[in-house]
């Protein structure tokens, strides 16, 4: 496991550099060599800054025994690392039965797909599993088509749905979309994402603007005429929270195009936000929706398609043809981390904490003058650095002393659009552990803007 993912940030900086060579431990330095040669180096993963040897609830920890607060966890770690509930359903599982060939109905898959009907809003019934969620995008943009019996989409620049083709075709981000010999999927149109100026800052608010990142979601599908379907993240991990009335106001675009909403919920959906899906927030329900990362309760991977009952006309074809499709194993995961969640009380718990931490974070830095926004909802929230408060420039260097003065404190988060300290802690974290979070985070953010 990668300890940071920073986005926007070159693998050769003088910290990241400074950090590898103070990783003077004999076992770290071996398995970070050993890493480099063998995998495929990559953005964001190959070759690794550290080193992880244990995780347990929001604790991670190196070969050399450096423990962290895990605030990134890549968005699987709702419930914690190695909840012992679902240790034990998952080895349970394994002896009763380990694996079922997709032809032959288990009741662990069963269930799972049933209870994310109950769970689901609106009529979202309908459910295919994959093994990530790049995989469960793909699914619902052949289902779309299936659907609608067109092939366009409508996507926002700098957003991400994942590394495979299709996934990578319908995102905006560039590390994703770049290097790549020949053409990307096609038909794959993309408009600018919800965080202007009056949204992100309420300058004067998005009245002023009248929501014109939506109508010109609706004014492309105006203009195309046959596109299939709009997909977007409900809430942008980055994070950005939309504008009152942007969804609402995309959903009627849909309806009135004939276009279908794909909403992924793969980072946010179940409670991350404080609602069980980010999309409830904004009082509308998708055709389809998208889970992933924490569905697996951060021990295996497994993701859901979650569609409309009428939708279900595709009958005829693969649209979702995995060997691991049902396999009962990572849907006993699944099922398991959703009754932690309900049994646990991990949405509301969201909500509460997230409320507390946002509240702190703004007294504490209303007049830090390198803070340019502090947003999110539930617990994902984050802090956007800047070189001022006026002109709102960028400050990724900033950014990156304050991560790794925060990382050498024992807190591990990552770092969106090169300057927003993105924090998202497991929602069964105590109140005390998120405060001590946070003192490291305010005093890290004032000391750098003395």
């Amino acid at each position: 496991m990668v300890i940071r993912h920073t986005e926007g940030e070159s693998n050769t900086s003088d910290l990241r550099r400074d950090w590898q060579n103070r990783q003077d431990d004999p076992a770290t330095q071996a398995l970070l060599a050993r890493d480099a040669d063998a995998f495929l180096h990559q953005s964001l993963s190959s070759p690794c800054v550290s080193t992880i040897a244990r995780a347990e609830g929001i604790w991670i920890e190196d070969t050399a025994g450096r423990r962290y607060m895990d605030f990134h966890g890549n968005s699987v770690h709702h419930i914690g690392y190695g909840h012992p509930r679902l240790k034990a359903a998952i080895a349970a599982q394994m002896d009763a039965l380990p694996f079922a060939p997709r032809r032959f109905a288990c009741e662990p898959a069963v269930e799972l797909a049933e209870e994310l009907g109950r769970i689901s809003p609106g009529d979202l019934g309908k459910v295919l599993f994959t093994t990530g969620g790049s995989d469960a995008i793909e699914v619902a943009l052949r289902l779309a088509r299936a659907v609608t019996g067109r092939f366009k989409t409508v996507s926002f620049w700098d957003a991400f749905h994942g590394a495979g083709f299709g996934a990578a075709s319908v995102g905006g981000e560039a590390t994703f979309r770049s290097h790549i010999a020949g053409p990307l999927m096609a038909g794959t149109e993309h408009v600018a994402p919800f965080h202007c100026y009056h949204c992100a800052y309420g300058h004067p608010g998005p009245e002023a603007c009248e929501l014109a990142c939506a109508k010109m979601v609706d004014y492309v599908l105006e203009r195309e005429g046959d596109v299939a379907a709009v997909i977007a993240e409900p809430m942008r991990a980055v994070p950005v929270v939309p504008p009152p009335g942007f969804w609402k106001a995309v959903r009627s675009a849909c309806d009135k195009r004939g276009a279908l909403l794909i909403l992924d919920e793969i980072p946010t959906g179940l409670g991350k936000t404080g609602r069980m899906f980010a999309f409830e927030h904004d009082g509308i329900v998708p055709d389809i929706a998208v889970l992933g990362k924490s569905l697996g309760g951060g021990m295996l991977p497994i993701a859901a398609v979650l569609a409309r009952r009428d939708l279900d006309v595709a009958g005829d074809f693969a649209i979702g043809h995995y060997t691991h499709e049902k396999n009962p194993v990572t849907t006993r995961a699944g099922l398991t981390t959703l009754q932690i969640i309900r049994e646990e009380g991990l949405v509301e718990r969201s909500a509460e904490l997230g409320a507390s931490a946002q509240n702190r974070l703004r007294d504490t830095l209303e007049t830090c003058p390198i803070v340019g926004d502090i947003r999110g909802r539930g617990l994902m929230f984050g802090v956007e650095i800047v070189e001022d408060r006026e002109t709102r420039t960028p400050a990724p260097e900033r950014a990156e002393k304050i991560y790794y003065h925060c990382l050498e404190k024992g807190l591990s988060f990552k770092i969106s659009a090169g300057n927003v300290l993105t924090l998202s802690p497991p929602l069964v974290i105590e109140k005390s552990d998120l405060e001590a979070a946070l003192t490291i985070v305010t005093g890290a953010i004032l000391e750098n803007a003395a």
